[in-house]
């Protein structure tokens, strides 16, 4: 059973960290100084776990913008990307946002277009990355 965690900076970060290491630096070849940054503090957090693996995660920032969402490789394909997108839509609707944008890679992109979200920008580099910007109008 996959346990969905809020889970707070403070308490979490290192947990959180773990995942996003192997998924960005490890596997995607981010640059670890990029991976962190100041909004993570204020951000909020969901953290996947099963029997006791941390597996995904994901932020949601003040201003409606998700990030950082990875699921490790050995977890893909079960649905636990939706899993944790679904989480962190129902907090920004719960916060009473009206949008919420996040920058695609661009390999994710039908993934996201899945849960209703639509291209708004050219391509551009992140971190070396293609990626496009994509919003859901949840009012």
């Amino acid at each position: 059973m996959v346990s969905v965690i809020s889970a707070s900076w403070e308490q979490f970060s290192q947990r959180l960290m773990k995942v996003r290491t192997a998924v960005f630096v490890d596997e995607q070849g981010v640059s670890p100084d990029l991976e962190h940054d100041s909004f993570d503090k204020t951000s909020f957090h969901i953290l996947l776990s099963k029997d006791k693996l941390d597996i995904a995660t994901g932020r949601l920032l003040q201003d409606g913008h998700i990030g950082r969402v990875c699921v490790l490789k050995e977890f893909r394909g079960l649905g636990l990307g939706q899993m944790l997108m679904e989480a962190l839509i129902q907090e920004a609707a719960r916060r009473n946002m009206e949008q919420v944008v996040l920058s695609s890679q661009v390999h994710a992109l039908a993934f996201y277009e899945k849960l209703g979200f639509e291209v708004v920008s050219d391509e551009y580099l992140e971190a070396g990355i293609p990626h496009k910007e994509m919003k859901l109008t949840l009012k």
